[in-house]
């Protein structure tokens, strides 16, 4: 039978009554998904755009918007409070002025709702770059305590394979620290997926067979993490064959408490991880999910300007298990 990551997602947020909101409300393929989430009482979608507009799109398109929130910040009841507490959340960053002026972009008041508790997550980038779409979040939001970085992971399936990759999608160059808390917050993604975590910290070397600054650096971040959590199944630094085939793992880390075994890869760099996810989905037919963002107070998940209505949807699904 094969494994459908979403079935699992929709049956964790079932009747938890979760709100998206969605700031690109003019967006056809946003307004498809968000359509379909509330038809499906899936979860609450909100959009931001003004009301006529949205409403005439909608009509254009030929889908129905009943049960779909929309909200305006031109007509925001409370934009003066909204401005007060983004001004505050700053903490002298910003002034009045270019609060005001910051919170008539839809990425930024879609972000203040989450903030405020007004919505429990955010999807955009269906016509914003990811920048435009993580900014606000790393502004306002902000990193869970003791995460210093946000990463994106990666649910890669095929059949009933599932694995979880990261970081791929946002750090160029990453630390020990960096690399030991990529490793706790993908054992959480694994875990929303119904994955019981095991994680290979991923090099060119298996357990010193090679020795550089690189490896030494996967290797400490492995100390790390065990630091951070005791209860992670993690090792490192380890070869990708070592870490997922057990005649391999048998030969070069017997050892180990993977066996050939890991199910969560952390690579020990971002061009390492685009390039590895992107040969498995290209190479190896694997659906690569994502790019899920951890490490946030609260889910902020960026689309393919690319996307259709379907990954959407999917991505809000995500975002509101995620916010569980």
């Amino acid at each position: 039978m094969e494994v459908d990551v979403f079935t699992i997602a929709k049956e964790k947020i079932k009747g938890k009554n979760r709100r998206i909101v969605f700031p690109e409300g003019l967006d056809a393929r946003v307004l498809k998904a968000v359509s379909r989430l509330a038809q499906e009482n899936i979860l609450n979608p909100i959009v931001i755009g003004n009301v006529d507009e949205v409403t005439k799109k909608a009509e254009e398109i030929g889908v129905s918007i009943d049960g779909v929130t929309i909200i305006d910040p031109e007509h925001y009841p409370d934009f003066d409070g909204l401005v007060e507490k983004f001004v505050e959340r700053r903490k002298g960053k910003a002034t009045v002025e270019e609060a005001s002026k910051l919170l008539k972009d839809v990425n930024y008041f879609g972000t203040m709702l989450v903030y405020i508790n007004e919505a429990d997550g955010l999807v955009s980038g269906a016509i914003h770059s990811t920048a435009d779409t993580v900014r606000p979040a790393l502004q306002i939001i902000k990193t869970k305590p003791g995460v210093k970085k946000t990463s994106g992971a990666f649910v890669m399936v095929r059949g009933e394979e599932k694995y979880v990759f990261a970081d791929c999608a946002i750090n160029i160059s990453l630390d020990a620290q960096d690399l030991a808390e990529i490793a706790v917050e993908s054992a959480k993604t694994a875990k929303m997926f119904d994955i019981d975590p095991k994680i290979a910290m991923l090099s060119f070397s298996t357990k010193g067979s090679a020795k550089s600054p690189e490896t030494e650096k996967v290797a400490e971040a492995v100390k790390i993490a065990n630091q951070l959590d005791p209860n992670l199944i993690i090792d490192g630094e380890i070869q990708f064959d070592a870490a997922y085939v057990p005649e391999v793992s048998e030969k070069k880390a017997p050892d180990s408490v993977i066996k050939g075994d890991a199910n969560v890869f952390i690579f020990p760099s971002l061009e390492a991880g685009n390039i590895g996810y992107k040969m498995a989905q290209r190479l190896g037919g694997f659906e690569a999910i994502g790019p899920i963002l951890q490490g946030l107070n609260a889910p902020v998940n960026d689309l393919s300007r690319g996307c259709n209505d379907e990954d959407v949807y999917k991505l809000a699904i995500i975002s509101a298990a995620q916010s569980i």
